[in-house]
């Protein structure tokens, strides 16, 4: 009978019992589950199970709080932004009135103070904390020593002690005598010292002692351990940023220094670019009000901007910067030169070859001056066409190819004394007795350099490139390249120069850019294109083109117009640089809208204050190539 009375007592002592622990399991498995949402209460009357329930409670809140701060903590990209949040998030946990992030300094010689911040979020600067260089001596420096040693601890700081008077500003700001300091060492992933984490407490702050307890202090060393490693990755990231930049610039000022002629030509169109893009983001025009750039967005227009003209690389130098018709690695009007004063020296022989015949010396005088006068006049016209100015007329042409029909006797083998590879070319053509008669300006075979297979750009590209390729690679024949009508560059010279734009887009291509840097090789390639798909090297229109691409297209245009540093042409003043520019606008070569904003916006002035000289700042009347407003 006992029994069965004892029986259902000792099972609701037992349920009663077991349930708390059931609840306690249950919130294990959310804990392990990471659910942290659910509040279990268990309600037990044994002191043990109520302890543990709230340990397994406590324990389910710090989880859930740091997770939730290293997810704040990761996910900020920007290593001063995260500095920021990292003492903010930890000064909140921790309860304390400030904190600040000692980092060591690039040339890791001393600790600098950064992100100094209050518990009501005030700033304060960097500069009112000392640096700490790691030559002085641990022993004299209390935070020096932690950082050496790698020890968590607590320091003191008192307003009236010397060694602490360089932390007035402190006190002030803190508005107290005493401050204690918790003093958290940042290692990387190889345990070397990187910083100290500081959270600072006034003598008025009651929560230091519930800060020291070690459930505190540990999750604080948690917190501080991935602070640590996460601001090493940021750093990584900057500095492989860094190095990326450094070599867009090596590459960029590599450009610019194998041509004096374009020198600081890829250091200005990043410049004028990033200007424009400005001023279309701040703009109030209802053509612009959709255009922004985030963080990323800028720092792909940049590396675009830098890269424009990477392509450059594989432009030989003379091309570039062919001044004359005749210029390859030198000018061939001195071989051209040499030839008339040759003729003109054949015509003084034969001179004094009649004279001394019995000639009549009056004729014979009166000849010999109208044949040198003529090959005078004949140089002459040779030597300013040459030059290339702005157009050749047909009759300049019919004259050319009078000149070159006559004459010169050479009598010395042009197959000496000279590289293999122009041999090989001139062994195209059997070898002529001597002496022998050449012409006076020749287009010969040898002349010709013959375009390989693999330079020729099928019409099905996987670049999409729509472009008009030469026959040749080069034509350097002489009568051939003083006929060009107009500048200095023969048809294949002029492809060969625009083939910068493919090799920019094809080296581009190939480097593996970041997903918000995959737009790179579009901005970089679409500077030479215009609105109407007359462009090269893909024929593309305004539709096909980002307005950024559009932006570069401007930038690059009214900086080669400007510069003062082109051998083949005089700088532009500004006012005529705006001039050109708006036939261009008209013509559909460059985005109107941009243009319009362009002049509006102030950018062309800005821009010409900052790198054009005082003479060549002249008025300009925007209002005369403005469309009006609606």
């Amino acid at each position: 009978m006992v029994i069965l009375l004892v029986l259902p007592i000792a099972w609701v002592t037992a349920n009663r019992i077991a349930r708390p622990m059931r609840i306690l399991a249950k919130e294990a498995e959310a804990i392990a589950g990471f659910d942290f949402d659910k509040d279990f209460k268990t309600g037990s009357s044994v002191l043990e199970v109520d302890q543990l329930s709230r340990s397994m409670d406590l324990m389910r809140v710090t989880i859930s709080n740091f997770l939730s701060l290293i997810t704040s903590i990761s996910g900020e990209s920007n290593i001063d932004r995260l500095l920021d949040r990292v003492t903010d998030e930890t000064m909140k946990a921790s309860h304390a009135d400030a904190a600040v992030v000692y980092l060591l300094s690039e040339d890791e010689k001393e600790l600098r103070a950064m992100a100094p911040r209050l518990a009501d979020g005030s700033v304060l600067s960097d500069k009112i904390l000392p640096a700490y260089s790691l030559e002085d001596s641990p022993d004299n420096n209390r935070l020096l020593s932690r950082f050496m040693d790698k020890q968590v601890g607590i320091e003191v700081l008192e307003k009236n002690q010397a060694g602490d008077m360089q932390f007035i500003p402190l006190f002030e700001a803190l508005d107290s005598d005493k401050i204690n300091i918790i003093v958290l060492p940042l290692t990387n992933r190889s345990n070397e010292g990187t910083g100290l984490l500081c959270l600072l407490y006034s003598e008025h702050n009651q929560g230091l002692e519930e800060a020291l307890k070690p459930e505190h202090m540990g999750f604080a060393q948690a917190l501080s351990g991935f602070t640590a490693v996460s601001m090493e990755s940021r750093q990584l990231l900057k500095m492989q940023k860094a190095l990326l930049q450094s070599f867009i610039e090596l590459i960029a000022n590599a450009i610019d220094s194998k041509s004096p002629y374009t020198g600081g030509h890829c250091q200005r169109v990043p410049e004028l670019t990033k200007m424009l893009a400005a001023a279309a983001c701040e703009s109030h025009d209802p053509r612009f009000e959709n255009f922004s750039l985030s963080e990323e967005e800028w720092e792909e227009l940049h590396i675009a901007a830098w890269l424009h003209d990477c392509g450059k690389v594989t432009t030989p130098e003379y091309v570039v910067d062919k001044s004359t018709k005749l210029e390859t690695i030198y000018d061939r009007i001195h071989e051209i030169r040499m030839r008339f004063e040759v003729l003109k020296r054949d015509a003084e022989i034969d001179y004094w070859q009649q004279l001394a015949n019995g000639g009549n010396t009056e004729q014979l005088k009166s000849e010999l001056d109208a044949k040198q006068g003529q090959l005078d006049d004949d140089f002459a016209f040779v030597a300013q066409c040459n030059e290339g100015g702005e157009f050749m007329a047909a009759e300049d042409i019919t004259r050319l190819n009078a000149i070159a029909d006559k004459t010169w006797r050479r009598t010395l083998s042009d197959r000496i004394g000279i590289a293999w590879e122009e041999r090989q070319r001139k062994q195209r053509t059997a070898e002529t007795e001597l002496p022998m008669q050449e012409p006076l300006l020749a287009d010969k075979e040898e002349h010709i350099f013959y375009r390989d297979a693999s330079d020729v750009i099928a019409d099905e590209n996987p670049w999409n490139f729509k472009l008009d390729t030469p026959q040749h690679k080069y034509n350097k024949g002489e009568l051939y390249n003083l006929s060009v009508t107009k500048g200095t560059l023969a048809d294949e010279e002029r492809f060969k120069i625009n083939e910068h734009m493919v090799q920019t887009i094809i080296m581009l291509n190939q480097l593996p850019f970041p997903k918000h840097l995959r737009n790179v090789p579009a901005i970089a390639g679409g500077h030479h294109e215009t609105m109407i798909g007359t462009g090269y090297p893909k024929k593309l229109r305004k539709e096909d083109m980002s307005l950024t691409a559009r932006m570069m297209a401007i930038a690059d245009i009214f900086e080669a117009l400007t510069a003062a540093d082109r051998p083949y042409k005089k700088a532009k003043s500004l006012s005529e640089s705006i001039k050109i520019m708006s036939f261009m606008k008209k013509d559909q070569h460059i985005d109107p809208d941009l243009f319009d904003l362009f002049l509006r916006s102030g950018v062309y002035m800005d821009y010409a204050k900052q790198f054009l000289p005082d003479s060549q700042i002249d008025e300009v009347v925007i209002s005369e190539y403005l469309e009006p407003t609606a």
